[in-house]
Order: structure tokens, then C-alpha cells, then sequence
């Protein structure tokens, strides 16, 4: 039984992912968007390009323009609080070489899944509606979502912090936003470190050479989210954000704050003491990562995102023929990124920024018709 919702998310700014990695187009439609935003294109191009295919030798070949349409929700280069639809086009793509393997379960991907929810009926093409491809829709409206976000000062940073075992270990304080833009987005793999970031760079092309893939981990900062957002319970800041940031494929940990480091440390340290500070509240540290029982705390939301290697490998690996029902070998074909890391940056970006601006739609901090 399919379960209707499943391709929503939000309450007061609502988006309608659609689309397959092989289908004519890849596109959202987002609801409950203010009225009066004036709509910078541009800006959303820019977001989309972080996270293209083919942006340099260390992702897929595959060769994409992703370049994104307006169908409706603007006019006069304004939101008008209508429904705003965002489509980008699938234009480079081969399905012969899924075709071959349509009987072979590939390790790690959704095939056996789909087979039991869908009946055999799911576009299985480049993992169809499960592929990463889907994410261009939450990087458009993301930008949207940011659009808004940066009027009221409320500004999402993320970083690659790791790549397999290679990691950076800087604690950032992100003081200004525009200066470790420029300095992560002069690093093919999105890291704030130019020594490390050659590193990371040659251990994915290790990787690339060896038919393999590798996994690490993103770092993520949210300046000026006002305290008192959020909810106990079913409400909290964490669970929502949590739920969104589980919908971008490979995705397998989330941890805010000092997360598992906690458990080896004791009260006395993971405490974060109370202070005033030019005369405003704030907290001496951050190991609950701005959230207090699911409300903000007004100090910066900071997480850590773990992702892992890419299922698609061409090493050889034991599998199941489906139709036969015999155990087999596969060794895929296709265009395939080693990391997904770098790209995915921007894809959690976007998520945050959807995920917070509905809540701060839902608490009235922003209204819904701006004078911008």
C-alpha cells in the first residue's frame, strides 16, 4: 500500500518533491512561500550548481545543465504566495546499462525493497525516485528557504569535516558566513582546511581508481535562530530536523551538539553553564548544540551529519538473480560518485533552511507577506 505524503514535507511551508533520476524532469512544488520575496533566480542557480553532476573529476560523469524553470508562484520577479513550481530537466542519461541489471539485486541499493512495496512497478532506472538526483528539488527550494532566512539574519553554514579517515578537527566559529564560503567553495571537496582538502581530494581519487567508495561526515552551523523555537515531545527542533535531513539518500547518522561524545563524558562537562554577556543570556559552551529539551536556546544549532560511501561500486560483488532466484555475481556499469560528501553539502544546507523556516512560519517570527 503506498502511503499518501510520502513525497511531503512542512506544514506552513509545504514542498512536493516529484520526479526519477531517468524521468523528463526533476522538480518541486513549494507552498506557504511569503508574499513580496523578491525571487533571485540566480541565487537559486548558484545553489543548484554545488550540487550538479560532473562539477569536477572527483564526481559522475554524468553531464548535467540543471538548469532551473520557473512554472508558477512568481510574478513581476515577486512571490505572490501562490504555489511556486521549480523544475529542472533530464537531459544526459543511459538506461541500457540499468536494463542488464533489472534481475540483479545490486548490494546496498533499493532494488529488493522496491520489488516488495511496489510490486515490480517502481522505475528502477538509476534508482528512479530513491536516487540522490531527487535532492535538486530540496537544493531549489532550499534557496528559497534561505532567501528568506538571510533577511532575517538567520544564516546556514555546512562543510565537509571528514572524508573516510581523514578529518578535520577545527572547532569553527563561524563569525563571518561570506569569508568561509569563499574559502570551502575554493575546495573541490568542500572543506575549510587547504592542506587537508589535498588529502581528501587524493584519497577519493584512490578510491575512484580502486572501482570503490567512501563515506565521511558533514559539519553544519546555524547562526541567530531565536531561543523558544521549537516544541517538547513530537515537536522538538531535533526530531523535525532529523526527519528531513534522513530524506537525502545515503544518509545514516545525525548528532547535535556534542552528540556521541557524550556518553564518555560526565554531567560537569557536558553541562553548558549559563552567562550574560552585553547583557544578553547565553551559554558559556554549546555541547547540546542550541536545542534544550526540542526548544532553541538562542546559541548557534551546530550538528554533524554521517554519510555513507556510495552503494555503486564496479568492484565485483555476490548477489541474487531475482527471476532465477540463484546466487550470481554483479559488477555495475554506470555513472557513479565515489563521495557524494562535497555535493551533499549544499543538500543539507537546504534541508535546515526548509525545516526552520516552516517552524519559524508556525511561531509567526516570520510573517507571511514581506516588504522586501
Amino acid at each position: 500500500m503506498i502511503i499518501m505524503g510520502d513525497n511531503i514535507l512542512g506544514t506552513r511551508f509545504k514542498i512536493s518533491s516529484f520526479g526519477e533520476s531517468h524521468g523528463k524532469v526533476i522538480g518541486v512544488l513549494i507552498d506557504g512561500t511569503p508574499a513580496g520575496l523578491n525571487f533571485d533566480l540566480g541565487f537559486i542557480q548558484h545553489e543548484l550548481n554545488k550540487r550538479k553532476p560532473g562539477q569536477s573529476h572527483l564526481t559522475t560523469a554524468r553531464k548535467e545543465s540543471d538548469k532551473v524553470e520557473v512554472l508558477s508562484g512568481i510574478f513581476n520577479d515577486k512571490t505572490t504566495g501562490a504555489p511556486i513550481c521549480l523544475i529542472i530537466k533530464n537531459k544526459s542519461f543511459d538506461s541500457t546499462k540499468y536494463d542488464k541489471f533489472k534481475d540483479l539485486l545490486r548490494p546496498s541499493h533499493v532494488d529488493y525493497v522496491l520489488i516488495k512495496k511496489y510490486g515490480g512497478f517502481a522505475d528502477y532506472r538509476g534508482s528512479g525516485r530513491f536516487s540522490g538526483r531527487i535532492t535538486a528539488g530540496f537544493v531549489m527550494a532550499g534557496a528559497i528557504a534561505k532567501l528568506i532566512l538571510n533577511k532575517f539574519s538567520i544564516f546556514i553554514f555546512a562543510y565537509t569535516e571528514s572524508i573516510g579517515k581523514i578529518i578535520d578537527p577545527t572547532e569553527y566559529t563561524v563569525d563571518n558566513i561570506e569569508q568561509f564560503v569563499k574559502v570551502r567553495e575554493e575546495s573541490p571537496v568542500r572543506s575549510l582546511n587547504a592542506k587537508l582538502s589535498m588529502k581528501m581530494e587524493n584519497e577519493i581519487e584512490y578510491i575512484k581508481n580502486s572501482k570503490d567508495s567512501v563515506g565521511g561526515s558533514i559539519k553544519c552551523i546555524v547562526k541567530n535562530i531565536p531561543p523558544g523555537i521549537g516544541g517538547p515531545i513530537f515537536n522538538s527542533l531535533e526530531s523535525k530536523i532529523s526527519r528531513a535531513i534522513f530524506a537525502i539518500p545515503a544518509i545514516k547518522g545525525i548528532e547535535f551538539g556534542a552528540g556521541f561524545k557524550a556518553v564518555n563524558m560526565r554531567g560537569s562537562e557536558h553541562n553548558d553553564p549559563w552567562i550574560i554577556k552585553n547583557g544578553k543570556i547565553i551559554t558559556l559552551k554549546n555541547d547540546s548544540g542550541g536545542i534544550l529539551g526540542g526548544i532553541s536556546t538562542g546559541m548557534p544549532l551546530t550538528l554533524r551529519i554521517a554519510i555513507k560511501p556510495t552503494a555503486s561500486i564496479g568492484m565485483p560483488q555476490k548477489t541474487v538473480n531475482i527471476r532465477t532466484m540463484k546466487e550470481t555475481e554483479i559488477e555495475l556499469e554506470g555513472d557513479h560518485d565515489p563521495c557524494i560528501v562535497p555535493r551533499a553539502v549544499v543538500i543539507v544546507e537546504s534541508m535546515l533552511a526548509i525545516v526552520l523556516l516552516d517552524q519559524l512560519l508556525i511561531e509567526g517570527f516570520i510573517p507571511t507577506v514581506l516588504n522586501s
